[in-house]
C-alpha cells in the first residue's frame, strides 16, 4: 500500500528504515525535554518496535519519503492489540511515534499518513484507533475524547511509609517479577478479561517482553512487579523505572487476581512504591516528590491506599470508521446487558440513524439476533422508522461506555430518541465502564 503526491511518497515501512526513524523520531519527538538534542529514549524505543515487539512488524509503520531525495521525513507506527470487555476481544490500533521533520511540516503529511492508516485498517477489520496526543489536534482527524485516562489522585511521597512493614510480614508480599512469572501473569490478564473493566490483556510471550526484552534506555520500558502469597502470584504493579523531571514515579498498572486481595494488597503496592521511589531518587540524585498513579479514581488501589491531591481526569483520542461495525463486535455484551436487566424489543428491528449511516438492531422475540450496516436517512429526526438519531462520536462515547445516556443527552442536542421506550433500552445496552487499560507500547 502506497500513495503518493508530488512532494512525498507514503509507503509501509521496512526493517531496513530502523535507523532513519529512529534518527528522525529522536529528533522531533520531547524536544522541549531534551532542549533540542535528540532523545536517546525515543531511538530507542523504535529500535526495539523493530527488533522483536510482540506487537509489531515493520510494515505497521507508515512512511513518508521525500520524492525528490527519497529522505524519510515523516512516519508513525500502529500497535495491534486486542482490548477486551467482559470476554468479548476488540481489535484495536494505538497510533504512536507521529512526527514530521520540521522543515516539512505543514505539507499535511500527517493527514496523508492517517488517511493512508485508515484506509489500512478499514480493509483490515481493525475497529478502533486509540492515540494519545496535542489537545485538540486529533479532532481535526476524526477522533474524540472517547475513553478515560488517569485522573487518580497524586500522592505525596511524604504520604508513603517510611519502613516497609507490609511486605516483610503480611500475608502478601510485592517482589520484581522475572520471565518465570509470565505465565502466571498471562493468566491473572485472561481472568481480568472477563471482568467488567476494558482490559488489554498480555499472553506470556508479550509479558516476557514486557519484563526482560526491551533496552534499558527504551523509554516506553516499564518496571514490573508481582505480588505474591508463598509462591503464588496473585497480581501485578507496573510503573515506570526512573523518576520523571518533576520528581513522581508513574503507575500505570495494578491488578489482583482475587477482588478481596484489594485491602491488603493495596498498601503493600504503595510501601513498594515508595521504597522503588527513594532508590531512584538516591541512584538518579533527585528528590523523590510523589507517586502519580495514572490510573481512574476507582480503581482498588486507590480507593484503599492513602489519599492524594485530586487531579482532573484526561481522555484518550479514539476513533472509528464504522459505528455498526462496533456495535456488531459488541453484539455479544449487549445481548447479556438487556438479558440481566430482563428486556425485550417488542418490535424486530431497532434502527439508529448516525446522520449519514445507520445500524439496524435485529431481534427475533424480543433478542437480540444480528446488526447490519445501512444508509441513513436525508432527516432521521423525523423519519417514523428511525428510533434513535445519534452523531458518530456521541455513538463511540456509549458504544466504549465513556460516557452514559443521559449524560449525552444533556450535551448534544442532535442525539435524538423516538419514545421513552427507546430511551429505557439504549440506557441499559450502554452503562458507563471502568477502563483498567495498560496499552500495549
Amino acid at each position: 500500500m502506497s500513495s503518493q503526491d508530488a512532494r512525498s511518497t507514503i509507503r509501509p515501512g521496512e526493517a531496513r528504515d530502523v535507523d532513519a526513524l529512529a534518527s528522525l523520531q529522536a529528533s522531533v519527538q520531547l524536544q522541549a525535554v531534551t532542549r533540542g538534542t535528540p532523545h536517546p529514549g525515543i531511538a530507542a524505543w523504535v529500535h526495539d518496535l523493530l527488533d522483536g515487539h510482540p506487537s509489531v512488524t515493520p510494515d505497521d509503520f507508515l512512511v513518508a519519503d521525500e520524492t525528490a531525495t527519497g529522505r524519510s521525513v515523516a512516519s508513525l507506527v500502529g500497535l495491534r492489540q486486542y482490548w477486551s470487555l467482559a470476554g468479548v476481544r476488540l481489535p484495536v490500533a494505538q497510533i504512536e511515534l507521529v512526527g514530521t521533520a520540521p522543515q516539512h511540516r505543514g505539507n499535511r503529511l500527517t493527514e496523508q499518513l492517517f488517511a493512508t492508516l485508515h484506509r489500512r485498517y478499514a480493509a483490515d477489520g481493525v475497529p478502533l484507533q486509540m492515540i494519545e496526543g496535542i489537545p485538540y489536534f486529533y479532532r481535526r482527524l476524526g477522533y474524540d475524547y472517547a475513553l478515560a485516562n488517569d485522573g487518580a489522585p497524586t500522592v505525596p511521597a511524604t504520604a508513603l511509609p517510611d519502613a516497609r512493614p507490609y511486605s516483610t510480614t503480611g500475608r502478601l508480599t510485592v517482589r520484581p517479577a522475572t520471565v518465570a512469572d509470565a505465565d502466571a501473569l498471562a493468566a491473572i490478564d485472561r481472568e481480568l478479561a472477563a471482568g467488567d473493566a476494558w482490559s488489554c490483556p498480555r499472553d506470556a510471550a508479550v509479558w516476557r517482553y514486557e519484563i526482560a526484552g526491551r533496552r534499558p534506555t527504551d523509554i516506553a520500558r516499564r518496571a514490573v512487579a508481582v505480588l505474591v502469597h508463598s509462591a503464588e502470584v496473585r497480581g501485578y504493579l507496573v510503573y515506570s523505572p526512573r523518576l520523571s523531571a518533576t520528581g513522581e514515579l508513574i503507575v500505570v498498572a495494578a491488578a489482583c487476581r482475587q477482588p478481596a486481595d484489594w485491602p491488603q494488597a493495596a498498601p503493600v503496592m504503595h510501601d513498594h512504591l515508595g521504597e522503588a521511589g527513594r532508590q531512584h531518587a538516591g541512584a538518579g540524585n533527585q528528590t523523590f516528590t510523589a507517586l502519580r498513579p495514572l490510573l481512574d479514581p476507582g480503581h482498588p488501589m486507590v480507593r484503599f491506599g492513602p489519599p492524594g491531591i485530586p487531579r482532573r481526569p484526561r481522555g484518550w483520542y479514539v476513533r472509528t470508521g464504522d459505528p455498526a461495525d462496533l456495535l456488531a463486535r459488541l453484539q455479544p455484551l449487549l445481548q447479556a446487558r438487556w438479558r440481566a436487566a430482563d428486556l425485550r424489543w417488542p418490535e424486530p428491528a431497532l434502527t439508529i440513524d448516525t446522520y449519514g449511516h445507520a445500524a439496524r438492531l435485529e431481534f427475533t422475540d424480543g433478542q437480540l439476533t444480528a446488526i447490519t450496516a445501512g444508509r441513513g436517512t436525508t432527516s432521521p429526526s423525523t423519519d417514523a422508522a428511525t428510533h434513535a438519531a445519534i452523531p458518530p462520536a456521541a455513538l463511540l462515547h456509549l458504544a466504549l461506555g465513556h460516557r452514559t445516556l443521559p449524560e449525552l443527552l444533556t450535551t448534544w442536542p442532535d442525539l435524538l430518541l423516538r419514545d421513552r421506550r427507546t430511551e429505557h433500552f439504549l440506557a441499559a445496552a450502554f452503562p458507563a465502564v471502568p477502563v483498567r487499560l495498560w496499552p500495549r507500547n
